[in-house]
């Protein structure tokens, strides 16, 4: 058998267990099989060596040859998102493949919370995959897409696997490959036309569908009809039930609204709706470009107070007027932990010992100016800590007790001792707004520019809670108002995220800088923008913030505005001359911003501003290219009206109309047309809108098409007309009219009755 697998593995790799490390790991098990991660000896380099439940010892002959097309196969297919297969172990029998750190996909989804952003890249990564496979000549199907399938490098990069490996499910009845399916965990994937047609064959849309499931369970983060008994989700998947959506959907970033109609759009009950992965991948990438921005996601500056997070020890009423009458009538030598035991508190004295609280935090919590009085005539420690470092000065500044704090600094408390996170009592005096105590905890020496443990000073606290007489304090006594915390927000960013005006006032006279850049660099105008604080807003630009400040990624204010269609904001921000062309970093212009979230009167604001209706975004595509694609057909519409040019053509060539025909949005055709959208324009790969009308089977924009000129006959790069890719796709009704075998009487007319609802 060794021989020859050697003559029929051409440039494959033979393996044995010799050529790798003793000490195999197993990383992986299930319906699959086995993974085990193995170093090999010479190379120094980790391998997974997959070995399939029916490639074990004891295989036949034929899953061995199974096993060598399989591999010889894989092998021959090189993409960046593909799994790179290096040979074949003889002994155990399996296929060597490269390491992937990360593990699958199935295993990441329970266990760690993920970003919206990078979902995105997986889903992206994994729409290119399937493209590329998808792409091949001929087209080479998954059948088996599922996040176990799924796997991720070092570095967060999907490369997919096991791709054509059900095809060796193909020698079963239709009844044995769905049982086959159900141990290998891949029921929940397949398509319903499965199950209710026992002579369907799989195709392209086999994939597509389950490429909807999967960004079901990214999106989620939970697995599909969880809990469903085989049967049951046959039943259901073949009646058109799909996986629910979570309840608080509503409050996705609206990237994720959309992928989650790609989502509908690519588990439809009908094959011949879903689209292809050569559309998929546009919208993908489209949104992934979006998600990245600091835009999508509008709590990316999220109104999160500071606070300490510690609250004063209190104790009932009843044991605090025992206790404390005990330990002031007590001697100084008395252990006050034998007190609190003698008064049946037994469980209170246990807690109060282990946290190392003592006599004086105690009755200082308890708001008694006379017993504390007395005790510290004792000259017990003004100055001891709790547990997590309460000095009884803290405990008094915290619960707001001027005279507490006034009788500890005269016996010499430390008015700078801090807590275990920082906190000085000049932060909970700032925080509480309390001016008594921050002038007498300054009086007493505490530092007016303490910081915490996360850099916030008092000023940030009074700056953030609108506590403007402590604010003046604290300037009077010299407070930095440029300190930055960790983050590198100044007071006057926390103060104008709030919308606190006049602490923006008073800081901006103190010399706090308008363009102060946090870590991210964004400025205090950013974040009042975002948050949509306008009074704040009126103050910066008149005191002359820069309207053009940019911050990490390129966004401006006004891009900020426009994102989140704050009409009056972004005509306050061009009024101080902000500028309605900067591009971020992907390239994406207010307008772009404006024209995909559909926000019709700051596109109309903009435009009056001559705002570059044709600026070219990211991969080239115009504020009406991503109306076309995303947008509602109003927007399209205010876009034409504001002289947008119908014709351009991003990166790959493709023109608003084509966006709009692969869509399948009638009006937004319609509407181009009528702007001499040109019907003849050609995409890089040599598609006109009527190959792409063709390739959907939309009879109703297909006439349209003709009716405004197109012609039938031209070719694609490949030489393909649009009759002969509506036959390769099984377009019937298309290929019907193409061949002049449907009336055309509707084109002399328009549009046939009823168009508009076919789409």
């Amino acid at each position: 058998m060794a021989a020859g697998m050697e003559q029929r593995l051409g440039s494959l790799t033979i393996f044995t267990r010799d050529d790798f490390e003793g000490n195999w790991l197993l990383v992986a098990s299930g319906g699959f099989g086995q993974v085990f991660q193995a170093r090999h000896k010479r190379w120094h380099m980790d391998y997974a060596i997959k070995c399939s439940p029916c490639l074990l010892p004891e295989a036949t002959s034929s899953d061995v040859n199974c096993l060598i097309e399989e591999a010889a196969k894989m092998e021959k297919i090189k993409f960046q998102h593909i799994v790179s297969i290096y040979g074949v172990c003889k002994q155990p029998l399996g296929i060597v493949m490269e390491f992937m750190a990360n593990g699958s996909l199935e295993k990441l989804l329970p266990t760690h919370r993920l970003s919206w952003q990078l979902k995105f890249h997986i889903i992206h990564e994994t729409s290119l995959a399937m493209n590329f496979l998808h792409s091949m000549k001929p087209p080479l199907l998954h059948l088996d897409l599922k996040p176990g399938n799924i796997l991720l490098d070092s570095n967060m990069h999907v490369k997919i696997s096991d791709f054509g490996l059900s095809r060796w499910m193909e020698q079963s009845t239709h009844r044995q490959y769905i049982e086959r399916s159900a141990l290998r965990g891949t029921l929940s994937y397949i398509p319903p036309e499965m199950f209710l047609d026992s002579n369907q064959a799989p195709g392209p849309k086999y994939d597509v569908y389950s490429f909807g499931i999967v960004i079901w369970e990214i999106i989620t983060q939970r697995k599909p009809y969880s809990g469903f008994s085989m049967m049951t989700i046959i039943v259901r998947v073949a009646a058109g039930t799909r996986p629910p959506v979570q309840p608080d959907s509503h409050e996705w970033p609206n990237e994720t609204q959309h992928m989650a109609e790609l989502m509908r759009c690519c588990w439809d009950q009908d094959p011949e709706k879903r689209p292809s992965f050569s559309d998929i991948i546009l919208d993908t990438n489209l949104l992934l470009s979006l998600m990245d921005s600091p835009i999508a996601d509008p709590e990316s500056e999220a109104l999160a107070r500071k606070v300490s997070g510690k609250a004063s020890p209190h104790w009932p009423q009843e044991v605090s007027e025992e206790v404390g009458q005990k330990l002031v009538d007590s001697e100084s030598g008395t252990d006050w932990k034998q007190i609190l035991q003698l008064s049946d508190t037994e469980s209170l004295a246990a807690s109060l010992y282990e946290n190392k609280v003592t006599a004086l935090h105690f009755l200082v919590a308890q708001g008694s100016v006379e017993h504390v009085r007395q005790l510290l005539a004792h000259e017990g420690d003004v100055d001891c800590q709790t547990a997590c470092g309460y000095t009884p000065l803290l405990i008094a500044a915290q619960d707001r007790q001027p005279d507490l704090c006034a009788l500890l600094l005269e016996h010499g408390a430390d008015a700078n001792l801090a807590d275990e996170d920082g906190w000085a009592p000049l932060h909970f005096a700032a925080q509480n707004g309390d001016d008594r105590t921050a002038r007498l905890l300054l009086d007493h020496g505490a530092l007016v520019d303490a910081q915490e443990h996360d850099g916030w000073t008092p000023l940030h606290l009074a700056a953030q809670n609108n506590f403007e007489n402590v604010a003046r304090l604290l300037v009077s006594r010299q407070a930095d108002p440029n300190l930055q915390e960790a983050e590198g927000k100044t007071p006057l960013h926390v103060a104008a995220c709030f919308g606190h005006v006049g602490l923006v006032k008073l800081l901006i006279g103190q010399g706090a800088g308008l363009n102060a850049q946090q870590r991210n660099l964004r400025t205090p105008l950013h974040l009042a923008v975002e948050q949509g604080k306008v009074r704040a807003i009126q103050h910066l630009l008149k005191s002359g913030a820069a309207a053009n400040a940019l911050d990490k990624s390129g966004y401006s204010p006004l891009h900020t505005a426009a994102a989140l269609g704050k009409y009056l904001i972004c005509k306050m921000l061009l009024r101080h001359g902000a500028c309605p062309e900067l591009p971020t970093e992907q390239g994406w212009t207010p307008l772009h911003l404006a024209a995909y979230r559909g926000h019709l009167e700051v596109i109309h604001l903009l435009a009056e501003s001559q705002a570059d209706l044709g600026a070219p975004g990211g991969m080239g595509w115009t504020p009406l290219h991503l109306a076309a694609r995303h947008g509602e057909e109003v927007v399209v519409s205010t876009l034409l009206r504001c002289g947008a040019n119908p014709n351009a053509a991003e990166q790959s060539g493709w023109t608003p109309l084509h966006l709009a025909v692969q869509r399948g949005a009638f009006l937004s055709v319609i509407n181009l047309l009528e702007h001499q959208a040109n019907v003849h324009a050609h995409n890089r790969v040599g598609w006109t809108p009527a190959h792409l009308a063709a390739l959907q089977g939309n009879m109703a924009i297909l006439k349209v098409l003709v009716k405004a000129g197109a012609q039938l006959d031209t070719e694609d790069g490949e030489g393909c007309t649009p009759l002969q890719l509506a036959l390769q796709d099984y377009k019937q009704s298309a290929v019907a009219f193409l061949q002049g075998k449907e009336p055309a009487m509707a084109l002399l007319d328009g549009p046939e009755p009823g168009a508009q609802t076919e789409v």
